[in-house]
């Protein structure tokens, strides 16, 4: 096991001091790098990239060799391998998104869903992360992730994504029983699947729920964050000799806050619909926040990025529990200059919160 070099993420995590704010970027490694499409050229398409875990490997170390200021890296991967290997048979159409050739529409095809086995049927995945892990030798910290079982289960019954999650909110409505019985699938795979992040290296995880937000309050407490709870208690919490810290992520979940707070995971995820400040007097110390710039703020020039960062910064406070972060991922568009600005400006600017 080798010492961790840089272990401020964490630390922020459980709310323990630090230095300066730790931060890290959602899809950090993505498109808006050009080595990124060079390596994804390399691959032929998405999926085997993400499938070779010596190209996912690569992906998610050239952020942190072109920024040294990054805390945390974060596994290069999809949140749809899990339906893939129920068998949904995920495909990518250039400018429309992921696809799946088969669709969940009735309780038998719930029933007929089998729960994967990580090492067996994800094991390209464990492979990836024990590989990033050798190959960061402590130099920071790596997440693991998946999706949530709501956010998840839009996918396979929707058949792809969404603008109104018709044929989800249908099932959920006329049909719990189904919707229950797929959400608690999903849920025992999403569970098996971080735990084996956690053994294969991960040392801490994020569940993106990024359409609960799409629920009504009743529909996302009793679809969407029952679930992840699920999720939470039955994770290890431990390995390695240090805690692993989970963070909540729910897009537009800035209504409910105090619910998920109670989750059990160590951290949330905000938006950038959320006011910190205000975040923070919500949640007391029951947990840490994560968050929350507007990804569009990285469009503009550095010395607004500079000034949005101060602004969330100054609302945040004095003290520990944060890392700063996007309130989405970063998008391909974005001058990977604007990005190194914005790293920069965190650490510089966030050591005057911790003295």
């Amino acid at each position: 096991m080798t010492v961790l070099k840089n272990d401020r993420f964490l630390r922020a995590l459980l709310k323990q001091p630090v230095d300066v704010t730790p931060v890290w970027m959602m899809r950090q490694a993505g498109r808006y790098l050009p080595e990124y499409r060079a390596t994804r050229a390399k691959a032929g398409d998405f999926m085997s990239l993400c499938m070779n875990p010596a190209l996912a490997c690569e992906v998610t170390l050239q952020p942190l060799d072109r920024y040294p200021q990054l805390d945390a890296a974060i596994l290069f991967s999809d949140i749809l391998t899990i339906p893939d290997a129920m068998g949904q048979g995920l495909y990518f159409e250039s400018g429309e998104g992921p696809r799946f050739r088969k669709v969940v529409s009735s309780l038998a095809d719930i029933e007929a869903l089998p729960v994967p086995d990580p090492e067996q049927d994800l094991g390209y995945v464990m492979e990836a992360v024990r590989t990033i892990r050798r190959e960061l030798n402590g130099r920071v910290p790596l997440i693991g992730f998946s999706g949530s079982p709501w956010t998840l289960a839009t996918y396979m019954v929707e058949g792809g994504s969404s603008k109104d999650f018709r044929k989800s909110k249908a099932m959920l409505y006329d049909n719990p029983q189904a919707m229950h019985l797929l959400l608690e699938k999903l849920a025992q795979a999403v569970t098996r699947y971080l735990n084996g992040q956690i053994r294969a290296g991960a040392q801490a995880v994020q569940i993106f729920d990024s359409w609960g937000g799409s629920l009504s309050s009743a529909a996302y407490l009793e679809f969407s964050l029952t679930y992840m709870k699920r999720i939470v208690d039955g994770l290890l919490r431990e390995h390695e000799g240090r805690r692993v810290p989970v963070i909540l992520f729910t897009k537009g979940g800035g209504l409910w806050l105090e619910a998920m707070a109670e989750s059990g995971a160590e951290a949330l995820g905000l938006d950038w619909t959320c006011d910190i400040g205000s975040a923070r007097a919500r949640v007391g110390d029951r947990v840490a926040l994560q968050g929350n710039m507007d990804p569009s703020v990285l469009y503009a020039n550095p010395a607004a990025i500079r000034a949005e960062v101060a602004r969330i910064l100054a609302s945040y406070g004095e003290g520990t529990g944060h890392v700063f972060n996007l309130g989405h991922g970063i998008t391909p568009e974005v001058d990977p200059a604007h990005a190194g600005a914005f790293f920069e400006a965190v650490h510089e600017l966030s050591a005057q919160y911790h003295p």
